[in-house]
């Protein structure tokens, strides 16, 4: 079922993808979608659930960025594993609707022909991505207003941009963001990649504070952390190596520095998983928090009434040993349970 590049998912995706038993009750069985052919947005209002599960399956702005393709194929790992999950007292799937996925599968295929080290070639890069980025901002607008919280499962981190752009305009005012990731995907704007979204996101308003939690020190240029110091009063940040190396900081005190930072504004919490040791993602990483720590991170943001959306992405499966492809989107359904528990109490 095809609604523009929006691919619905429907009854028939989530009985292909469960293993229902008996004497549970699985995610998928409680689950809602939207079954109509007719306007989604509408419909989407008139289901109760509060959260909204969005695919993104790409990595045209990871290629674009010289990093190693595999988010594309994080989307489907994840659904195999949420839909499988406990319905339970603790975490209910009739909270959530699943949307569907944006197909991007043409772009995909000219993407794969192009070589990013060849200057045409790479300029081409940049225009799918910026036409990523209007479907994108499109679909998430169209789901903040119909008053629900978008769940975005990447994809490459250039979709930071289209979520926090969707939400800007959907609430008629700039937002803020918090980024737990390696890096700050606060670059140049020279065309648009996975590592300039929040860039491109601020010079054209639609993000107004930003928190960047963890950076690695290694992997931030000069140039970089130049233009982070001429826009100090709206853009933070903590390192990885003063929190956990040098212990100069405490992770739970920059916890409430961080929210200080972005909690007095709608914004977006955004979670790159090559911010974690050894999980699959096109830059994958030896050291870094733990996932026990990206877990407490995200409960204690997803806390907020002013949460407008979560978006996890960079993971990459097919990145991963065979044996454990299932993995990645193992995690991320711990990630997205983590933080339905969280931000449900506020409800």
């Amino acid at each position: 079922m095809n609604q523009g590049r929006l691919k619905l998912f429907t009854k028939a995706d989530i009985t292909a993808l469960t293993s229902f038993r008996n004497g549970e009750i699985k995610f998928g069985e409680r689950i809602h979608t939207i079954e109509s052919d007719s306007n989604w947005e509408v419909a989407l209002q008139s289901i109760e659930a509060k959260y909204v599960v969005l695919g993104i399956p790409e990595d045209i702005g990871v290629k674009a960025n010289m990093g190693r393709p595999g988010a594309s194929t994080a989307w489907n790992s994840f659904l195999k594993s949420f839909l499988n999950i406990q319905h339970n007292r603790f975490c209910k799937g009739s909270w959530v609707t699943i949307l569907g996925h944006l197909d991007f599968s043409s772009e995909m295929a000219e993407a794969a022909q192009l070589d990013p080290s060849n200057r045409d070639q790479k300029k081409r890069l940049f225009e799918l991505v910026a036409l990523m980025d209007k479907e994108v901002s499109h679909t998430i607008a169209c789901i903040v207003k119909a008053n629900k919280i978008p769940i975005v499962i990447g994809g490459g981190h250039n979709n930071a941009y289209g979520n926090i752009k969707g939400v800007a305009l959907a609430k008629g005012k700039h937002i803020n963001a918090i980024n737990f990731d390696a890096h700050t995907d606060f670059r140049p704007l020279e065309g648009r990649h996975s590592g300039n979204g929040f860039s491109y996101a601020f010079e054209e308003g639609f993000l107004k504070n930003y928190f960047i939690f963890g950076l690695h020190e290694n992997y931030t240029s000069k140039t970089v952390f130049g233009d982070i110091k001429l826009n100090a009063e709206r853009v933070k940040y903590n390192t990885f190596e003063q929190i956990v190396v040098r212990k100069e900081k405490s992770f739970e005190t920059e916890l409430i520095a961080a929210q200080k930072h972005i909690d007095h504004n709608f914004y977006g919490l955004e979670i790159d998983l090559d911010s974690v040791p050894n999980v699959a993602s096109s830059a994958i990483t030896p050291t870094g928090f733990s996932i026990d720590q990206l877990r407490q991170f995200l409960h204690f943001f997803g806390k907020s009434s002013n949460v407008a959306y979560l978006h996890i992405c960079e993971g990459a499966p097919a990145l991963d040993f065979e044996t454990n492809s299932h993995l990645v989107g193992k995690l991320i359904t711990y990630l997205v349970t983590d933080f339905l528990k969280s931000n449900t109490e506020k409800i």
